[in-house]
């Protein structure tokens, strides 16, 4: 499967509230899968100075990831796919 960068702007938003927010897009994407529509929640960057949040997803489209953000209810800006370089632990 293909890595999608989620981009969101979240002006005011509180840590409770993104902490709600990654366990939504956690909990989808679980429901998603279950459903035997696989996508995988893999991590969120938040940079407070700029009120933003990039969040990587595993799935195989854009339009899968979409969905879930969706069905979420997290808003966003665009989804791109990405590659993620993190270093696999040996």
């Amino acid at each position: 499967m293909t890595v999608y960068m989620v981009e969101r702007d979240l002006p005011g938003i509180t840590l409770e509230q993104l902490g709600g927010a990654q366990k939504a897009a956690i909990d989808t994407s679980q429901q998603f899968t279950t459903a035997g529509k696989p996508v995988r929640y893999i991590r969120s960057t938040y940079v407070p100075g700029e009120a933003r949040v990039m969040c990587l997803f595993e799935a195989p489209n854009a339009q899968r990831v979409k969905e879930v953000n969706e069905a979420a209810q997290i808003p966003f800006n665009r989804i791109v796919e990405a590659l993620d370089l993190t270093p696999k632990e040996s």
